[in-house]
């Protein structure tokens, strides 16, 4: 079972978590990331040293781009950086290869280095610069982006920190020798330098493993949504009343009659670029705060290792021991549907139920499981993909052997309140889309309502009796063992 990192390179998981690092699916992605908040708050000077020296690039930018205009060449080589696929990080829904950082991130950071971040290196009401401002008001700028361009400048501390513990722990046979790209920036001849290191090797390419109290999940520390969300409160640490007043005049004046949300958020923005303090007092809260951003990533990484890992570990030695899930049963629509039903059996029947429970609370986000079921397709002769958007939508997986034989299928929670669009009408498109007319529709449930919900959308629509669509009853209070499987299931969750 070579599904992460600790079963290829034949080392113990406990010697991965004692050494500090997160032991990685080499599977697929798992959509942890590196915040550079973590790097300025941490109290390790190695940490702080890699902000700072993320801080010197960023001011060697600004101070290129305030005396001449890039070149396209020069955006490509100091701004464009590929993804580094080679951590098992990030939003990529295929594979680890991800897009990286392209023109759109390249020119917002360049045009904002004159803006936003005019006083890089000179703020008076921050205690640092943070790379994380360009988020907070630029469109199409977000987590994925900040994390692409820290982890690229980080590259060769966590090239160092892989080796070593590659050199102490991983056999020879399992390691190769190699020159890494973009391992430091050179500020004399004002180019990327390579580096020469003893790595892990797997399937053609080198594993880099990442500390894990630099991870967190969903986003930065510094981010759009905390801004909004605590937009009205910031204009009060302002100790000019004059300005104060002025914001807030500004505020309601282009607010509409009768704001929803949305409007109101626009508002927000909107003020804020119009008075980009608040950017500097909102990141002062945050600074201030610090301490809840250690904490806040460290419940959010203890929760994916105890979901993407120790679970799911469980779950496909359930599947493995109990079932014939492994066993390729004829064609990709044949092999799907018997390892979706295989999988329904564990869940409503064999106790696999509380693997989708963490701390006792259900799983409600669709991608941690598709992530999950797709954890559990390691031992497959197909190809199983989490599709990018085709331009009609994107589709939950591809179980392709070839261009002929293809099944698309879909998991989806039953509370997701597009379900029923979902089922009208998106995957007849995707069928269309990828050229097969082979499809199935997992629906999991976790209450009572839940399921009502789905089999009253599932008659409306005349799919009721349709074999393509599976239910799976992921209920913990109507299991015969339930009371112990709880408690078995809090005891994988580590305090």
């Amino acid at each position: 079972m070579d599904v992460y990192f600790s079963d290829y390179f034949k080392v113990e998981e406990n010697t991965i978590e004692e050494y500090g690092a997160f032991n990685i699916s080499l599977i697929t992605d798992l959509p942890l990331f590196i915040d550079p908040f973590l790097l300025f708050n941490s109290n390790r000077e190695e940490y702080k040293i890699l902000h700072k020296d993320i801080l010197t690039y960023l001011r060697f930018l600004k101070d290129k781009s305030l005396k001449k205009t890039i070149s396209n060449g020069l955006l490509k080589s100091w701004y464009q950086f590929p993804e580094i696929k080679q951590n098992w990080f990030g939003f990529c829904k295929t594979g680890n290869g991800g897009s990286g950082l392209g023109r759109d991130f390249a020119m917002a950071l360049n045009d904002n280095l004159k803006t936003i971040f005019s006083a890089f290196g000179t703020e008076e009401i921050t205690r640092s610069s943070h790379l994380e401002k360009l988020c907070l008001i630029k469109a199409r700028v977000g987590k994925d982006n900040i994390s692409d361009f820290t982890t690229n400048l980080i590259h060769g501390f966590l090239l160092n920190y892989t080796e070593k513990f590659a050199q102490t722990f991983i056999k020879p046979e399992f390691r190769k020798k190699l020159n890494a790209r973009q391992v430091r920036f050179n500020y004399r001849t004002e180019t990327w330098e390579t580096g020469l290191y003893d790595l892990p090797w797997y399937n053609g390419d080198y594993v880099l493993l990442t500390p894990l109290d630099i991870l967190t999940k969903d986003d930065t520390w510094i981010n759009k949504t905390d801004l909004t969300k605590n937009f009205d409160a910031i204009p009060t640490a302002i100790p000019n009343d004059a300005l104060r007043d002025e914001i807030n005049n500004y505020f309601l004046s282009i607010l509409p009659e009768d704001p929803d949300k949305e409007s109101k958020d626009k508002a927000k923005i909107k003020t804020v670029i119009k008075y980009p303090i608040l950017i500097d007092y909102f990141i002062k809260y945050k600074e201030d705060n610090g301490d809840g951003a250690v904490k806040t990533s460290f419940d959010k990484v203890e929760t994916s290792k105890a979901l993407y890992v120790r679970q799911s570990k469980e779950l496909i030695n359930t599947l493995e021991q109990q079932t014939e899930f492994y066993i390729n049963p004829g064609n990709t629509y044949g092999e799907s549907m018997a390892r979706v039903l295989f999988l329904k059996d564990v869940i409503e029947n064999k106790d696999g139920y509380r693997l989708f429970y963490v701390k006792g609370k259900p799983v409600k986000k669709e991608e941690d499981l598709q992530i999950l079921f797709r954890l559990t397709w390691f031992a497959t002769s197909s190809d199983v993909n989490r599709e990018v958007n085709n331009g009609r939508g994107p589709v939950d997986y591809k179980i392709s052997r070839g261009n002929i034989d293809k099944t698309l299928v879909e998991f989806k929670l039953a509370s997701n309140s597009q379900l029923k669009k979902n089922l009208a009408n998106q995957v007849e498109i995707y069928e269309k889309a990828n050229n097969t007319n082979s499809s199935i529709k997992v629906i999991m449930f976790f209450t009572d309502s839940e399921e009502t919900k789905v089999k009253t959308i599932l008659k409306e629509l005349k799919l009721d009796t349709s074999e393509s669509v599976i239910m799976i009853d992921a209920r913990n209070d109507n299991k015969p063992s339930a009371s112990k499987a709880d408690k078995k299931s809090l005891e994988l969750v580590p305090h």
